[in-house]
């Protein structure tokens, strides 16, 4: 078993991680209970700067929250002198609750409302990248009403697809997102942008997909934006400050997976663009990426009570646990695979081939399908490894079941960050259809 950051067995045979037994984290918290691992994040930050900081090169590290939003990670991520990146007003609502630096915000999204805009400028936002012709427009109405300049980065599709799943592409030409670089719409988008008064156009985006394990498709799209940014030089003489290459560095979920050191990306990715700049005789410009699962990914895992098991002969072996495709929707929605260990008893001998089951009423709510657990007891602990990334983000009520909580463990200590929904929480929001509808307050 592969275990990540300060995950360790103890002498109790328990799974440890960041000095803090999960055993006792689930009798304190109960479960389904999301860990953190905040040594692992802070290594993972710094991996990306210091890369950038070695090779002399201005850039800037966003962490991308729709990965995991809540206050506390915001505030982990301004500790560790990140930019971040906001696709709603929700993760924008958090950051300013978190007292992030707004002038490191950049607001992201394919379909942002007048009102996002008109928070974003309130709130003065670094910049906003700016994905389609609709928005730049509304953005020009919104900016001139309030009589504000806004800094914009130009999202393209640079025609790069990673290989990854399909869900997941946001590269290729067929894609809901960004300007198209071949077909003339970004250079379109360009020249609109410069003219605007309201609008100081800083640079271009692009973002090729997620789950990656080599640097071929940075590289590559880094080529062709250079190549882009040359004509575009020539022909209405604008340079970027700013080039924004996006994040989707893969991280080991399963031994299927083979990622790369962080530094590897962040390394060849300034060379193809110190070459390219070289070559063309245009200035190098800063440099971003927008880590987001690379950076809490493999940091986060699950604890699971272990419950109903059913025994199919000659089929397969069920075990149910308390959580599911509400607290992780990426097996069902995605098809994704994670290892697991049985985390009250991480050193018994693995003794039989069992499937996971949420408790979610749908037959597709399974969390692993045939792994190898020693043989499992009602009430034994179940930890899921590399939750950290759209689980708590995805998380639901399906059901009406309540979201679980979210500890930060690190150096001994736990410190919970995000409380369990309790059932009250759950109907909050609903109106009775008359005033005699009963009031169940507990």
């Amino acid at each position: 078993m592969h275990f990540y950051g300060t995950s360790a067995i103890n002498e109790a045979g328990h799974l440890e991680i960041g000095g803090c037994d999960t055993v006792e984290l689930a009798k304190k918290y109960g479960t389904p209970l999301y860990v953190y691992d905040v040594a692992l994040i802070r290594e993972r930050a710094r991996g990306f700067k210091e890369t950038f900081d070695r090779l002399n090169v201005k850039a800037q590290v966003a962490y991308a929250s729709k990965a995991f939003s809540s206050i506390a990670m915001v505030q982990l991520a301004a500790e560790e002198g990140l930019s971040l990146d906001v696709v709603s007003a929700g993760e924008l609502y958090t950051a300013l609750a978190a007292g992030f630096p707004t002038e490191k915000i950049h607001f992201h999204g394919n379909n942002k409302s007048e009102e996002e805009l008109k928070m974003a400028l309130e709130h003065k936002v670094g910049c906003i990248v700016v994905d389609n012709f609709s928005e730049l427009s509304l953005l020009e109405e919104v900016c001139s009403e309030q009589k504000t300049q806004m800094s914009v980065l130009l999202r393209v599709t640079p025609g790069i697809e990673a290989h990854t799943h399909d869900y997941i592409l946001t590269g290729q030409e067929d894609s809901k997102f960004g300007f198209d670089l071949q077909n003339g719409q970004a250079e379109k988008a360009l020249l609109a942008a410069a003219d605007s008064p309201w609008i100081d156009l800083l640079g271009i985006h692009c973002h090729i997909g997620s789950q990656i394990f080599d640097t071929t498709g940075f590289v590559l799209a880094a080529e062709k934006i250079m190549e882009k940014l040359n004509e575009w030089s020539k022909k209405h003489h604008f340079e970027p400050k700013v080039l924004n290459l996006g994040g989707g560095f893969g991280i080991r979920y399963t031994a299927e997976d083979d990622p790369i050191p962080p530094a590897r990306y962040v390394e060849e990715i300034i060379t193809k663009v110190k070459e390219e700049s070289i070559r063309y005789g245009l200035e190098m410009p800063e440099i971003w990426i927008e880590p987001g699962r690379s950076l809490v990914g493999d940091s986060g895992t699950t604890l699971y009570e272990a419950g109903s098991q059913k025994d199919v002969p000659n089929v397969r072996k069920y075990i149910a646990v308390d959580g599911g495709m509400n607290d992780n929707i990426r097996p069902a929605l995605y098809d994704a695979k994670y290892e697991a260990v049985l985390a009250n008893r991480a050193n018994d001998p693995k003794e039989e081939l069992v499937s996971i089951a949420g408790k979610c009423c749908e037959s597709g709510d399974m969390l692993i399908w045939d792994i190898h657990l020693p043989q499992v007891q009602k009430g034994d602990l179940l930890a899921v490894f590399c939750t950290g990334a759209y689980g708590y983000s995805m998380a639901n009520n399906y059901n009406r079941i309540p979201r679980p909580p979210v500890v930060f463990v690190e150096n001994g200590r736990d410190v919970l960050v995000v409380r369990r929904e309790s059932l009250k929480d759950i109907i909050h929001l609903d109106m009775p259809l008359n005033a005699n509808a009963g009031n169940y307050s507990r």
